[in-house]
């Protein structure tokens, strides 16, 4: 048997910290460990206790149930904890999801990369590098999988361009400066999860002949860098990164670069021009990145979520990646739900599914139950999709045609009570103070 404790941003805020404590405190024979974020945020603080391959999941704990906790370690009386036993609705959260990005995410310790390894860690980049580079770059074109920081544009097509650019130096990039308000699956990717961030790159780095990758994230996400650094530190020492990658010709070597939160570099050249040291202002183009990117070096930039997909399909095989989703939108989405929904919390779902499928069967529909309104997507550079267009399929196209966008993820649902002025004023505001001015030289 053993207790882990959901420590993501969201846990910790909800006091997940003080309930490891207590029950550290309460001198309790088992093991007790963390884990990230499982995505129900709106249950946090979560407590899971394994007893073999059974799980108990308690929620919204505080640090006063320990002595509770503790007695059911020791006597195995349910009673003792029932009032914190996760519902069976509540269970449906996960249970009608199709995880991917977020397969590990409150799963494992992020700190621990023995436990990603047991999940079979790793041993995608170990069958990439078995292969061509255009054999990997091949994989991810089969799988239609598409840039998830909100363009949607092919990942092999950037790929190939910067495998095709000449010259010896070449940089991989991710872009983890996630600047949508009400947005947080990139976070929560790299808190629970760092390691399947770290190999995805590796791949793309192997496939596009990059010796040196970057992660461009904003220093608002402090628990985040934290993990991520850990991650790298356990990947070097055991030779996952650095020269002759797994006995390879691959070496490749990372670095993390802390943003100062300016929403305009999230656009991919000026990400660049802050990397190097310059204020985050978009370049002209072309030349595009895959030709003269970071130091006019061929580029690749690809976001959190694309990455955390590689892995998956490198091992399962770009058919079954394509095999989910519609036909111009592939594999599945996260997203980030918030507002006046029920079960706030991070969703991954296949593409297809409908927004009513997101806000009421999985999200649990209005928190007050009230009359839902409209749902705010794509963040500032979006729109919000009315009630009366609830039915929206989740792919690239039919978001497009309601006036919003895909975007990064982010679901801000709001009911009947939401001023829909005030919103367009809050992202009129936040639009002017973050883009205006700054989108050309």
């Amino acid at each position: 048997m053993r207790i882990v404790i959901g420590q993501g941003s969201c846990g910790i805020a909800a006091g997940a910290e003080k309930v490891r404590k207590a029950l550290l405190n309460e001198n309790i024979s088992v093991p007790i460990s963390i884990t990230g974020c499982i995505g129900m945020c709106y249950l946090e603080p979560i407590v899971d206790i394994y007893d073999e391959d059974k799980l108990t999941r308690l929620v919204k704990v505080s640090e006063s149930d320990a002595p509770a906790i503790a007695e059911y370690i020791k006597t195995g009386d349910r009673s003792k904890i029932e009032n914190l036993t996760v519902t069976d609705e509540d269970s449906e959260f996960l249970s009608k999801q199709t995880r991917i990005a977020l397969r590990n995410c409150g799963i494992i310790n992020p700190e621990i990369i023995e436990e990603y390894i047991e999940k079979d860690g790793y041993t995608a980049l170990k069958k990439a590098l078995s292969i061509t580079p255009e054999e990997v770059i091949e994989i991810i074109k089969t799988s239609g999988l598409a840039g998830r920081g909100g363009a949607g544009f092919p990942t092999w097509f950037k790929w190939n361009a910067a495998r095709q650019s000449e010259g010896e130096e070449k940089y991989l990039i991710c872009n983890a400066d996630e600047g949508d308000p009400g947005a947080f699956m990139d976070r929560a990717v790299i808190e629970s999860d760092p390691h399947n961030l770290i190999e995805g790159m590796l791949i793309g780095a192997y496939a596009i002949g990059a010796k040196h990758a970057v992660v461009y994230v904003r220093a608002e996400y402090p628990l985040a860098i934290k993990r991520l650094k850990n991650a790298l530190e356990q990947a070097r020492e055991k030779g996952i990164i650095g020269n002759n990658i797994f006995g390879s010709d691959f070496s490749c070597d990372f670095m993390i670069k802390a943003g100062a939160g300016a929403f305009v570099c999230g656009e991919e050249t000026a990400l660049i021009e802050s990397l190097e040291g310059h204020r985050g202002m978009p370049r002209l183009k072309p030349p595009f990145p895959a030709q003269s990117g970071f130091w006019r070096k061929p580029s690749n930039i690809n976001n959190v979520e694309t990455f955390a997909n590689v892995a998956w399909i490198i091992n399962n095989g770009g058919e079954a990646f394509a095999a989910m989703g519609t036909e111009g939108s592939k594999g599945t989405k996260v997203f980030a739900v918030t507002g006046k929904v029920k079960r706030s919390g991070l969703v991954e779902i296949p593409m297809g599914k409908t927004l009513r499928d997101v806000i009421f069967d999985i999200g649990g529909g209005m928190k007050t139950d009230k009359l839902f309104k409209a749902v705010q997507m794509g963040g500032p550079s979006g729109g919000c999709i009315p009630a009366s267009l609830i039915d929206t399929v989740i792919d690239y196209k039919a978001l497009g045609a309601t006036g919003a966008i895909m975007g990064s993820g982010g679901m801000v649902v709001m009911d009947e009570s939401t001023c829909m002025v005030g919103m367009a004023k809050f992202f009129l505001d936040f639009t002017a103070k973050e883009s205006c001015g700054k989108c050309i030289h």
